[in-house]
């Protein structure tokens, strides 16, 4: 008798968002967020006491009226572009894959979406966690919840997880198709590459050897065994692609992390700081491209789209464009269903066990 085979699932998981641009929802989602030790890797008391006495009184109140500014009728436009994404995936990949949507943090639950994927008989699952950079705060935190979650019956799944795909031809070539004609649409004579920053003591914390890593100007020029897990030199490594896709001149673009938060440093150079210093050297019309989100969200739409515009207005700037980010389109479907089928070989069989591959 042959060897029955698994069923596939594929659990698409993004960072997540509150429920409604409220206070109590978003300070519901926050709690959830910063509480983990990954994002915030301090001792557990001054955690705890940075929460409940510095962010959650203050900020609930300023994160619920940015949400307002661009929420969709639909909700929350991660949520909506994350689950269009999903849906198209579903699609094509129908009749080889189940395919659910989770956040990390907030609706739709890894708990949820697992459950959803194992009722539907689904046994064998493929993770691909929507961050194209790897960082322990996104990355390992999502890869870790979905573990736990898939470890606490008797019996453990086949999982196998898709690495992060900073360099993948797929990811970059999507974003050089929805970026190309916004950048020539705008005439823009300069592109920023804006990524989400972190601490740096995470770049650190992800060198092995504890001597590369943001120890030099160059540490990030080239990926190396000492920086492969290194966020800030993935980001670097998106940016060169990109512009290497995109035709830009080595004078025409560059790097800088947005979205810091707290006193301790974090990786430079800081968007905030960038932009009025680009505006002094006489950019006039500057393209801002957010390799680090495959689906436009707060930190897109209203960190850059809104606020950042403004700034780069007021230093003396023409116009900022912000490039869409990838969200549902076409070539990104093709890609998503690209790294699955690349990190998933023949089905195994019902008795293969837990992947040796798992974990990005």
């Amino acid at each position: 008798m042959p060897t029955p085979t698994s069923k596939r699932g594929l659990l698409l998981i993004n960072l997540g968002t509150p429920d409604a641009p409220e206070a109590a929802p978003v300070r519901r989602y926050l709690r959830e967020f910063l509480n983990d030790p990954r994002v915030i890797d301090i001792h557990p008391v001054a955690r705890w006491a940075l929460l409940n006495l510095v962010i959650l009184p203050v900020r609930p109140a300023k994160s619920a009226e940015a949400y307002r500014k661009i929420w969709m009728k639909e909700g929350s436009p991660l949520l909506v572009y994350s689950q269009a994404l999903a849906d198209q995936v579903a699609q094509r990949l129908a009749g080889e894959y189940e395919v659910a949507l989770g956040m990390r943090y907030g609706s739709p639950s890894i708990p949820d979406a697992v459950a959803s994927l194992q009722a539907r008989g689904v046994s064998e699952f493929t993770v691909l966690p929507l961050y194209p950079q790897e960082a322990t705060s996104s990355t390992a935190s999502s890869l870790a919840r979905t573990y736990e979650v898939l470890t606490q019956g008797w019996d453990v799944p086949f999982v196998r997880a898709v690495p992060a795909f900073y360099e993948h031809p797929g990811f970059l070539d999507a974003f050089t198709t929805v970026a190309r004609p916004v950048i020539d649409d705008a005439r823009a004579d300069y592109v920023l590459f804006s990524f989400h920053g972190l601490p740096e003591r995470h770049m650190r914390k992800s060198d092995p050897t504890g001597a590369h890593c943001l120890a030099s100007a160059s540490c990030c020029d080239a990926m190396t065994d000492a920086n492969r897990h290194c966020y800030r030199a993935q980001s670097y490594a998106t940016a060169r692609g990109l512009a290497q896709r995109l035709g830009l001149p080595a004078d025409g673009w560059s790097v800088a992390f947005q979205s810091r938060l707290g006193r301790t440093p974090w990786v430079k150079p800081y968007t905030d700081v960038v932009l009025p210093e680009l505006a002094k050297k006489g950019v006039k019309r500057l393209a801002v491209m957010c390799p680090a989100f495959v689906a436009d969200c707060l930190e897109t739409l209203e960190e850059i789209g809104l606020r950042a515009r403004e700034q780069f207005l007021e230093a003396g700037g023409e116009s900022l464009t912000l490039v869409p980010s990838l969200n549902a389109h076409p070539a990104w479907v093709d890609a998503v269903v690209q790294l699955v089928r690349e990190s998933d070989g023949p089905p195994p069989t019902a008795a293969a066990g837990p992947s040796a591959r798992a974990g990005a």
